[in-house]
């Protein structure tokens, strides 16, 4: 059953998050502090959207993951197949590398191929190099994603290419970008390198942002017919970095001038303010059996959020878990979340720990809990038979 309890100090809250003034003319949208994990400014950020070759994002990430794991060296040599050079090199017209059939190529140089001049023959091959074909590397991915919290996106090839099965959300490519800059620092640096030659070619980075005076330093841009232009990219200004996405522009130049007018903005118009403390004492949770029928909850890192300056409308916050919590319950344990919102909008989602140990209690308190448990579920189960 899905609990929520109010939060400790609840009046205390500060301003909220509003994107007043505000309008960015892409269809979807999204724009996220890294730091404290706020959202800036939402639209429609949750509905399905064809990421074309900003999935690459999540193809770099799996062959990250593999180096990091020590599965995969940079200095590794993939060789490039017919499919490949077909599908993705030359013969196919659109983004590629210009990878010669039935050559090889490093590691290194396929990432650089990937993220910088965004070639679909690299995707491919550094795809059949790491899991043996490209559907193979699709079951990795569609499993990466679910292990990094993407609950909603699928994915269908590692290139870009439109399909059913090829589907995210914007919210979840801030979210998996996010996890790339902060978990792969050595590697994410590849996304903002300005160009790159290969067998005599030489070709600049897709993304531009990178050209603009915004701090801007990686990530990927992407088009088909289908879907529109989109982007997701990110840059740092005074140590604070901000990850935005649109998608569905009518054109290059748009999505290009409404990243760039939604990061200015971004940098411009908020400011920092904590809310907890690592720590301290959020809220509470219920638990059940335990010698105790309740524990404190808290973040285990300060939680802090950007706020619009000049804005007075409070924030609204909720402890929300699963539960009641089953004892024995351990100090640290995840337990539940922080939610802060703004209207209907969570701006920031934070997970909550057992601020202490709970035992499980006598077999005469046992009792009664589970006595209490029964007859509130019988009076929820009575009301619910009546809406």
């Amino acid at each position: 059953m899905r609990f929520v309890s109010a939060l400790a100090a609840l009046a205390a809250l500060p301003a909220a998050v509003l994107a007043e003034g505000f309008q960015t003319s892409v269809p979807h949208a999204i724009l996220v502090d890294a730091g404290t994990h706020t959202v800036l400014l939402e639209k429609a950020a949750d509905d399905f959207v064809t990421p074309a070759s900003t999935v690459k994002v999540m193809t770099a990430e799996i062959v990250f993951h593999e180096i990091a794991e020590g599965r995969l060296k940079l200095d590794d040599e993939f060789t490039v197949s017919e499919h490949a050079w077909r599908s993705g090199g030359a013969p196919a017209g659109g983004s590629a590398m210009f990878l010669p059939v039935n050559s090889r190529a490093k590691v290194e140089d396929l990432i650089r191929g990937l993220v910088i001049v965004s070639g679909n023959d690299a995707a491919i091959t550094l795809a059949e190099g790491v899991a043996g074909s490209e559907e193979a590397f699709v079951g990795r991915m569609n499993k990466r994603a679910s292990e990094l919290g993407l609950a909603k996106s699928i994915f269908g090839n590692p290139w870009g290419q439109a399909g059913p099965d090829q589907k995210v959300t914007p919210r979840e490519m801030v979210q998996l970008a996010a996890h790339v800059i902060e978990t792969y620092p050595d590697f994410y640096r590849y996304f903002g390198e300005k160009e790159f030659t290969w067998n005599k070619i030489r070709q600049q980075n897709r993304n531009p942002l990178l050209t603009m005076s915004l701090g801007a330093d990686g990530l990927k841009t992407g088009n088909i017919d289908s879907s529109g232009f989109g982007l997701v990219g990110s840059a740092v200004q005074d140590d604070r970095r901000l990850i935005v996405a649109v998608y569905g522009a009518k054109t290059a130049k748009e999505r290009a001038e409404e990243a760039r007018k939604l990061l200015q903005w971004g940098f411009r118009n908020f400011e920092e303010k904590q809310l907890f403390k690592a720590g301290e004492p959020v809220g509470t949770a219920q638990v059940y059996g335990g010698d105790s029928g309740a524990v404190a909850v808290v973040s285990p890192t300060d939680v802090k959020v950007l706020l619009q300056r000049g804005v007075s409308e409070k924030l609204s916050g909720k402890v929300v878990y699963e539960g009641p919590l089953i004892a024995p319950v351990a100090a640290g344990a995840k337990v539940a979340k922080l939610e802060i919102r703004r209207g209907s909008t969570v701006v920031l989602e934070q997970p909550l720990e057992a601020a202490e140990s709970v035992e499980q209690g006598s077999l005469p308190s046992r009792a009664f809990d589970a006595a209490y448990e029964y007859a509130a579920a019988a009076i929820h189960s009575k009301l619910a038979k009546k809406q």
